[in-house]
């Protein structure tokens, strides 16, 4: 008889995670503006939306990862989504601009509106 070898549970918790990671997102990288192609489910009916904004924050590390888009929508309301970036439910993230940032998270774009929130292109 065939004997099976046990892997130890770190081990086996590896793989899994590695098996669940996508590799067909881009790099996104903080104070890069993207658009976020998310399915959404309304009752039986799926339809893809994007939302574009700023990326403002990437938390989190592997199946964890995380990155919170803040977009301004009408009437200067302020509106953040965090996306889960391994999930099947995002289709595709497009850069579309990258902006040079000297911090990890932009969490004063905040309080900041209209010329003030705007970021410097960065050009590479």
């Amino acid at each position: 008889m065939a004997e099976t070898k046990q892997l130890p549970a770190d081990e086996l918790l590896r793989l899994v995670e590695q098996s669940s990671l996508r590799d067909d997102l881009p790099e996104v990288q903080i104070g890069d503006i993207v658009r976020v192609y998310f399915r959404i489910v309304e009752g039986n009916n799926e339809r893809v939306q994007p939302f574009q904004g700023t990326v403002i924050a990437l938390t989190g590390g592997g199946t964890n990862r995380m990155m919170r888009v803040r977009r301004i929508a009408s009437h200067g309301i302020g509106v953040e989504r965090v996306f889960p970036l391994n999930s099947p439910r995002i289709e595709k993230i497009e850069i579309l601009r990258h902006s040079k940032v000297r911090r990890a998270k932009l969490f004063f774009l905040r309080e900041r509106t209209g010329k003030k929130a705007r970021l410097k292109q960065r050009y590479d």
